[in-house]
């Protein structure tokens, strides 16, 4: 069985002198979704147009599924969206999926009127795309990555347009099609906080460069938000919090701070038990990165380079 579903080696794409893509490591395991993470200009879709193979790369090598040979064959498993895809105004969203059915030869009409289900848009009747939404455009540019139900599934910024209840309902169908129909999802987006209620894995791009690839379990400890409490009594201090505050999920760092993981509203009740203790407190904060700030902290020192 294939590890990994993507993978890249010293991938680049360059423009004469400039390179929007440099050496670019990437693997995305299978039946995972993938958080690409970097501001405008980081290299995004550049990447995504490599992958689907809508332009061609400089230097490396890129891997589907297991190959790096025939890759016009594997791409046949991908589904995509890229930017805003090409649809037929003058259509109706069933009329723009038949289209797209004929034209990639996906043998099963019922797969029409399935797919419209899936994104919400049975009810759109003959309604032209002219007349639709961005959010509704959204969805049906969603359903046509989603015909012959691909293997492997791509979206360059999926949640444009969406009002909120949007945003949710194709979060929990991501979530679905990953649980039920076993699909890797590579997604980017600009909209970090909804990637870090998503996502299972990240990779950070900036100026071309991946620069980290990292768990969403691994993401979520380091960013994972604390109390930290320094005090002039450490093992007094953490036998108060675990014999009057039932508190058992700290820990103690070598620089002499508490890290507390529970009670993160419950400062003030930490503070004021601990001075009816006579234990003077040296510094008492909530700390910890979302993933925004996370992004801003890691190519901070790279902005200049």
């Amino acid at each position: 069985m294939t590890k990994f579903i993507c993978e890249t080696k010293n991938l680049s794409k360059k423009y004469k002198d400039f390179y929007a893509l440099k050496n670019v490591n990437l693997t995305i395991p299978k039946g995972e979704i993938y958080g690409l993470v970097g501001e405008n200009g980081a290299g995004k879709t550049t990447l995504i147009r490599l992958l689907t193979g809508l332009n061609f790369k400089s230097e490396g090598e890129i891997i589907l599924f297991g190959h790096n040979d025939n890759l016009q064959y594997e791409r046949l498993k991908i589904g995509c969206t890229i930017e805003m895809p090409a649809l037929y105004k003058d259509m109706t969203a069933s009329q723009n999926l038949e289209v797209q059915r004929i034209q990639r030869g996906i043998p099963n009409k019922s797969c029409i009127a399935d797919t419209l289900e899936l994104i919400g848009l049975s009810n759109a009747g003959k309604k032209r795309v002219a007349n639709f939404s961005l959010g509704m455009k959204q969805r049906l540019a969603l359903g046509v990555a989603l015909l012959g139900e691909p293997e492997f599934l791509i979206l360059d910024e999926p949640v444009n347009g969406l009002d909120p209840t949007g945003i949710i309902e194709l979060r929990e169908l991501l979530k679905k099609l990953v649980k039920e129909r076993e699909t890797t999802i590579l997604i980017s987006s600009h909209i970090l906080s909804e990637l870090h209620q998503l996502a299972t894995c990240y990779g950070f791009l900036h100026k071309g460069e991946l620069l980290k690839q990292i768990s969403a379990e691994k993401l979520n400890e380091e960013c994972k938000r604390y109390i930290c409490l320094k005090t002039d009594n450490i093992q007094k201090t953490t036998l108060i919090l675990e014999q009057k505050a039932n508190i058992k999920n700290y820990s103690v760092y070598p620089d002499n701070s508490i890290r507390i993981y529970d009670c993160l509203d419950n400062v003030r009740m930490i503070s004021k038990l601990l001075t009816d203790n006579e234990i003077i407190i040296d510094e008492i904060s909530v700390q910890g990165e979302d993933l925004e700030t996370y992004f801003e902290n890691l190519i901070g020192g790279r902005k200049n380079v």
